[in-house]
């Protein structure tokens, strides 16, 4: 069932997006070549704790870490360890807190020393697919419209959409209806409404679309060990076009 919040609830969910996008921003001005993937994770837990939050992620379905860090050809949900970032890694880090019985939900790729233009092209296209499927969030517009302007950008820019993995509704839970794949004809789906609020999330891989999932069961890798770059934003649809509810404040 795809719930229509009501304002009291947009509000919450704005409260905590701006307490997402505070953390994701802070964690990824941390990030430095020697740093482990667990010391981002304890920085991110240290910072949701000082907001009053909790994080979405810890103990959702069993998941250890705090936030997911995921490096280079680790497509989502990477565990926090003992690996250290080195220069010309991408680090995704994917943050989900909880305030005041609401989530937020948001994703980003960093850039460690990379000079490789093609893998900063990665990370630049991935970010204008995300804004391509925000644009189509609005009101009238048909679901399979937000996936297939990502799919467009993706494909137009020469890479490959994750299609195990994909974005959708968010608000008291996590994981609502409805889902929201990466790619697909436009113009199908149910019609978008005010209220709906939905995380939206490409995944595009420098190589084949193909995933794995690693022996720790979360881990999940392109399956030519190619990079892969991961942007997300929570928004509301309003009568005015798409709200980003994870977006601090100009």
């Amino acid at each position: 069932m795809i719930v229509i919040k009501d304002e009291a609830a947009v509000k919450r969910m704005r409260t905590a997006g701006r307490v997402t996008a505070a953390v994701c921003a802070k964690v990824s001005q941390s990030i430095y070549p020697g740093v482990t993937t667990r010391e981002i994770d304890e920085y991110a837990a240290s910072l949701i704790s000082e907001a009053g939050a909790r994080s979405a992620f810890l103990g959702y379905r069993g998941y250890p870490g705090n936030i997911c860090v995921s490096v280079n050809d680790e497509v989502v949900h990477g565990l926090p360890g003992a690996r250290r970032v080195q220069v010309g890694d991408i680090v995704s880090l994917d943050v989900g807190v909880l305030v005041d019985g609401y989530m937020g939900d948001m994703a980003t790729t960093v850039a460690v020393g990379v000079k490789d233009a093609g893998v900063l092209r990665l990370l630049a296209q991935t970010e204008q697919a995300l804004q391509a499927g925000i644009r189509q969030a609005c009101a009238g517009a048909r679901l399979s419209d937000v996936s297939h302007a990502i799919e467009k950008v993706a494909r137009g820019a020469g890479f490959s959409v994750v299609r195990e993995f994909v974005g959708h509704g968010i608000g008291r839970e996590m994981h609502e209806d409805p889902q929201i794949p990466n790619f697909g004809p436009p113009g199908r789906g149910p019609v978008l409404r005010p209220g709906m609020t939905l995380a939206i999330e490409p995944m595009l891989n420098m190589g084949r679309a193909g995933v794995d999932i690693l022996e720790d069961g979360w881990t999940v890798v392109t399956c030519d060990h190619k990079y892969s770059a991961h942007f997300e934003h929570t928004i509301v649809i309003g009568t005015d076009g798409p709200e980003i509810l994870t977006r601090l404040d100009d």
